[in-house]
C-alpha cells in the first residue's frame, strides 16, 4: 500500500470518526427545548439567542475554519433581513419561501463580494471587510424610501408557518422556528466540515501558501465557504425580521459584526458547538449585566472576555476538551 493510500484511508477514518454522534452532542439538543417548559417569560430572549448562535456558526465557518477574518459580516445579515422585511411590507409574508428568498439574496451578494475577499490577507482582510459594511449601512441609510433610513421598517405580521402555526406574543412560535432553522443549518454545517471539503478549508487555514503545491483550488474553496456563510448569516437576518416584525439599521452596524466575533471567542472557534454556546452565554450575560447596571453593562463584558483569552485561549468549549485530555 502506497503512502497516499495509506493518507487517504487515514483521512477517511478520521472523517468518519468526526462525524458520529458523541453523547453530549445528543444531550445538548434536547436541552434547548426547555426553555418551552422551564423558562417560558424568557422565550423572547431564547429567540434572540437561537438567531444569534445561527449568524455566530455563519462566521465561525469563515473565520473558525477557512481562516478568513471579518469586522463587517452583519452586511449579510442585515441584507437578509432587509430582503425578507421588504418581501412582507409588499404582500408576500410566508415566511419559509421568504426565508430562503433572504439567504439566496445574501448569498448573491457573498458571492460577488468573494473575488475581491480572496484577493487579499490579515490586516487588509479586515480592513476590506469593515469598509464593505460600513458602505452597506450607509447606502441603507440613505435609501430611506426603500429602507426607512434611520426611522427603520414596520414589517407586517409573518403568516403561520404552514399555514397553521401563528406567531403569538409570548414567543413559543417564534423561538420554536428559529430552533428548528438553527438546528438544520448546523446539520448541513457539520456535514461540511466533517468532509473532504471541511479537511481543505482546515489546509487553508493552516497554510494557504502550500495548499496549491498539493492541487487544491484553495481561492475556489475560500469563495464557496464565503457564499456559505453569507447565505447563513442572511437567513438569521431573515429569522431576525420574521419573528420581531421591525427591522433597523441597526442590523448593518458593527457592533453586531463584533459581538458575533466576541461570541465566538467565548465559545471558541472551528469548533461549531462554540458558536451556540458563545452566544447563549453573551446574551444572557448581557441581559442580566443589562437589568444590574444599564450603564456600564460593556464593563463586565469586557472583563468576562478577558478572563476567558488569558486563560482559556481557545474558548470555554477549548478549556472543556483540555481538561478532558481531548487533543483539537
Amino acid at each position: 500500500m502506497t503512502n497516499s493510500t495509506l493518507t487517504q484511508a487515514t483521512a477517511r477514518d478520521w472523517l468518519r470518526r468526526q462525524s458520529r454522534w458523541s453523547l453530549p452532542e445528543i444531550i445538548f439538543w434536547p436541552l434547548l427545548l426547555l426553555p418551552f417548559v422551564l423558562f417560558p417569560t424568557y422565550l423572547p430572549l431564547a429567540n434572540q439567542i437561537a438567531i444569534a448562535a445561527l449568524f455566530a456558526l455563519s462566521v465561525d465557518l469563515i473565520l473558525g475554519y477557512a481562516g478568513i477574518i471579518t469586522l463587517g459580516h452583519a452586511m449579510f445579515f442585515g441584507l437578509g433581513a432587509y430582503c425578507a422585511a421588504l418581501l412582507g411590507k409588499n404582500g408576500w409574508g410566508e415566511p419559509l419561501t421568504g426565508l430562503l428568498i433572504a439567504g439566496a439574496f445574501a448569498g448573491f451578494i457573498g458571492f460577488v463580494a468573494s473575488f475581491i475577499i480572496v484577493r487579499v490577507q490579515h490586516l487588509a482582510l479586515l480592513m476590506i471587510t469593515l469598509g464593505l459594511g460600513f458602505l452597506t449601512l450607509e447606502l441603507a441609510n440613505s435609501l430611506g424610501w426603500l429602507t426607512g433610513g434611520a426611522d427603520g421598517l414596520r414589517v407586517p405580521r409573518t403568516w403561520p408557518i404552514f399555514n397553521y402555526f401563528r406567531f403569538d406574543l409570548w414567543g413559543y412560535t417564534a423561538y420554536g422556528y428559529s430552533l428548528a432553522v438553527l438546528f438544520v443549518c448546523f446539520l448541513l454545517s457539520r456535514r461540511l466540515v466533517n468532509s473532504s471539503f471541511g479537511l481543505a478549508l482546515r489546509g487553508v487555514r493552516e497554510n494557504s501558501t502550500r495548499m496549491p503545491a498539493i492541487g487544491s483550488a484553495y481561492k475556489s474553496h475560500q469563495q464557496i465557504i464565503y457564499t456559505i456563510s453569507a447565505a447563513m448569516a442572511g437567513l438569521a437576518g431573515a429569522l431576525l425580521a420574521q419573528t420581531t416584525s421591525t427591522v433597523a439599521l441597526e442590523v448593518l452596524s458593527f457592533n453586531r459584526s463584533a459581538d458575533v466575533v466576541v461570541m465566538l471567542i467565548l465559545g471558541g472557534t472551528g469548533r461549531l458547538y462554540g458558536a451556540i454556546i458563545g452566544a447563549i452565554i453573551f446574551l444572557v450575560a448581557r441581559d442580566q449585566l443589562a437589568g444590574i447596571n444599564p450603564q456600564y453593562w460593556y464593563f463586565w463584558i469586557g472583563l468576562l472576555l478577558m478572563v476567558v483569552v488569558l486563560f482559556m485561549p481557545k474558548g470555554i468549549l477549548g478549556f472543556i476538551s483540555r481538561l478532558a485530555g481531548k487533543r483539537d
